[in-house]
């Protein structure tokens, strides 16, 4: 007998929780009405996410929100989470800033398309998944406190 899976909402503190925990996602963008996924590495502070990426800065920064998305799942249990971020995002432009987050957010080749940028979320949503006989106990597997 297989073992039943749920989906519960998260709240928004254990949504910034898990996001500050994480180190790395997905940045989605739309450049002339086309959605790009790109990976990226991020860092959560004072309530802003300070992204590096590959993309082309021109095409983050032409206007409307980027979303940011990170998961962690447990392909054994089918536990873990998904946490969402959207807002609109900034090119960081000071140059000592600059080089901290270069030293700190590993990242790809330095180059045109080796971009940090400040995200303000405005909406940040997260799901947890588990079994339904589970004990809702955050464990390294799923993103607990265990994965920092």
């Amino acid at each position: 007998m297989s073992p039943a899976y749920r989906m519960t909402d998260l709240t928004g503190a254990e949504a910034l929780w898990l996001l500050e925990g994480a180190r790395s996602g997905r940045l989605v963008y739309v450049p002339r009405g086309t959605v790009l996924v790109r990976p990226a590495v991020h860092v959560l502070e004072y309530g802003a996410l300070v992204v590096r990426a590959p993309v082309p800065l021109s095409a983050v920064t032409q206007g409307g929100d980027v979303t940011y998305h990170c998961e962690r799942f447990h392909r054994t249990s089918g536990t873990g989470w998904s946490v969402t971020a959207t807002g609109p995002a900034q090119e960081l432009a000071d140059a000592h800033e600059t080089a901290h987050y270069r030293r700190t957010l590993t990242g790809w080749v330095h180059g045109p398309h080796d971009t940090l940028l400040r995200i303000h979320p405005l909406t940040i949503q997260g799901h947890r998944l588990g079994g339904t006989a589970g004990t809702g106990a955050r464990t390294a597997d799923d993103g607990g406190p265990g994965t920092r």
